[in-house]
């Protein structure tokens, strides 16, 4: 008798293209967005320089911890 995961449904598990496990999942779900000259009103309050959530975050390496 085999253990083995079943996952059920015709997609996306099933098919031989996609899997809805593993590294082949994440790239699936996963989209690219650059912030990159954004202006700081539009970026999420987790990226903007004032910190206003007060989230520890890394700066050029050194981490910077809320005031």
């Amino acid at each position: 008798m085999s253990w083995a995961q079943h996952h059920g449904g015709p997609w996306p598990a099933t098919t031989s293209q996609h899997t809805s496990v593993g590294a082949t999942a994440v790239r699936r779900f996963l989209r690219p967005v650059a912030y990159q000259e954004a202006p700081e009103r539009l970026l999420p309050a987790e990226l903007r320089e004032s910190n206003p959530l007060n989230i520890p975050r890394r700066v050029d390496g050194a981490l910077v911890l809320p005031e």
